[in-house]
């Protein structure tokens, strides 16, 4: 019996049995089954690999592989697709702690690029709206109530009233707008690149994808371009006033930074017990457009009969304050000039 051809139909949009039935008999196709593996294991390869355009801040080149195979095997395969990557990706590339859930962002970051690119002809209208919607939907929205649903599992509800409160803050909108022309105009030239090859070997039926950027997406990009470096800037300037540098320095520059605030009080303080003090940096402050860095430091001293260790140099604010081996002795501030080092200003307040 003669095997059935295989639809190559091209659908406006998604809403029709017919783009569903031939979205759901890729299942069986063996050659779309190999494909997808390799989509998948290409999608786990680029996961640990951005481009860094800042803190907190990068494009992750897994969106291209995760784009061009939705846009290949379409949106019932992107469902397994997504949760085989996510779950192989996790296993390979841990990062926190293991929430099944969270792999509800990845299926419909696939699924969207599947609804907007699966049996159509690509074009860059195309490849916006999809972007637009992971961007807004599925890493400010979606991402968040995930978080939610997970410190709500963990039995912390006020993190996860956070979480859901902190949905719209202006450093997620501020970096998701940064992001989303960027990533729009990365995508639709990897597609116009990767479209012809994927027509030649049969896995797409558009030869000739509109791929161009009209005066109107040129415009519109260029504008969002101007508003994403603004909302960048804006986003640096609340993450830096708003956050500790220290959350971003590794375990050695810990020690390192922690000895080198206590050589500058060690200067000041000449009184001070040789041998029996230990700086913790609390807060460190780098303004975005400042040329000073403000360090909040706790000056600890050992206990009577205590010694300080080579772990006491590695404690953050927390660590410290509980070490039954150290008394808070004086709470300290200094500003230093970012590029030459110099105290600016100093103070300390001994504790009574």
């Amino acid at each position: 019996m003669a095997r059935a051809q295989k639809s190559t139909n091209l659908y406006a949009h998604p809403f029709s049995k017919a783009y569903w039935k031939d979205a759901a008999a890729e299942l069986t196709d063996v050659k779309m089954l190999v494909v997808t593996a390799l989509m998948i294991a290409l999608r786990v390869a680029l996961k640990p690999l951005a481009i860094p355009l800042g803190p907190q801040m990068s494009i992750q080149t897994a969106m291209l592989a995760t784009a061009l195979g939705a846009m290949i095997y379409g949106p019932v395969v992107a469902i397994p697709a997504a949760i085989i990557s996510d779950t192989i990706g996790f296993m390979i590339y841990p990062t926190g702690d293991y929430f099944l859930p969270f792999v509800l962002t990845e299926i419909a970051s696939t699924m969207i690029y599947a609804l907007c690119l699966y049996r159509a002809k690509p074009s860059a209208t195309r490849v916006i709206i999809a972007r637009f919607l992971i961007c807004f939907v599925v890493n400010v929205v979606l991402q968040q109530l995930v978080f939610a649903w997970q410190y709500t599992y963990l039995g912390n509800p006020e993190k996860a009233k956070d979480s859901i409160l902190g949905i719209m803050t202006v450093a997620r909108l501020f970096k998701n707008l940064f992001f989303f022309p960027i990533e729009s105009v990365v995508l639709t030239l990897f597609l116009k690149v990767l479209v012809p090859v994927t027509a030649q070997a049969k896995l797409t039926y558009v030869h000739n994808a509109n791929l161009q950027f009209s005066k109107k997406h040129i415009i519109a990009l260029v504008l969002l371009v101007v508003v994403g470096i603004g909302s960048a800037a804006g986003y640096l300037t609340y993450y830096y006033d708003n956050n500790s540098i220290t959350k971003d320095y590794s375990d050695t520059e810990v020690v390192e930074m922690n000895h080198t605030v206590h050589d500058i009080i060690s200067v000041k303080e000449t009184t001070l017990p040789e041998n029996a003090t230990v700086a913790v940096i609390e807060y460190a402050s780098k303004p975005f457009w400042g040329k000073e860095t403000t360090y909040t430091v706790a000056l600890y001293q050992a206990v009577e009969g205590a010694e300080i260790t080579d772990a006491m140099w590695s404690y953050k604010k927390t660590p410290a304050s509980k070490d039954k081996n150290l008394t808070r002795l004086a709470n300290v501030t200094i500003v230093t000039d970012n590029k030459t080092g110099e105290v600016v200003s100093y103070n300390i307040e001994y504790l009574k």
